[in-house]
């Protein structure tokens, strides 16, 4: 291949994971920015974005949501660095950032954010979906749910 060849296949460096590609990890008590997560996973190495938004939603077991509030361990954030490392030692991950809400929460509000870039499109699908899902299922982060009847539950504790 000549110097004026560009290079193809899997070992061009642009196909492998980044450096150092965890670029955002937060919990904030303010309200979420998906541009900002976004602009975080900005790379032109990368051919797909993911990104996932988690909602508020109006309603949860067949009753309707009045409001909601995020309480979250010291731990956290490190459990979430913790994760987001994972899934750049299993995915060649170009940039990630995972954001998540604490405090109180009105319907409609942005209470999780996490995107990953990598090379192609189905590694980034693959490693966002496991971030959201590893994220939801290991990070101590609980959920207090208040219900327009008056009743109120406790998720994730």
């Amino acid at each position: 291949m000549s110097a004026d060849t560009p290079a193809t296949g899997r070992d061009h460096p642009g196909e492998r994971a980044a450096a150092d590609p965890i670029r955002l990890i937060a919990l904030r008590d303010t309200a979420l920015s998906v541009d900002e997560v976004f602009a975080a996973v900005g790379d032109a190495a990368a051919g797909g974005t993911a990104l996932f938004v988690g909602t508020v939603r109006s309603h949860d077991g067949g009753a309707d949501v009045e409001g909601l509030g995020y309480s979250a361990h010291p731990s956290a954030e490190a459990e979430i660095r913790r994760i987001a490392e994972k899934v750049v030692a299993d995915y060649p991950v170009r940039a990630l950032a995972a954001v998540h809400r604490v405090g109180d929460l009105a319907i409609g509000d942005l209470a999780v954010v996490v995107a990953v870039s990598c090379p192609h499109r189905g590694e980034a699908f693959e490693a966002c979906r496991r971030l959201i899902d590893d994220l939801k299922h290991q990070v101590p982060i609980w959920k207090h749910q208040t219900f327009t009847d008056g009743a109120e539950e406790w998720v994730g504790v």
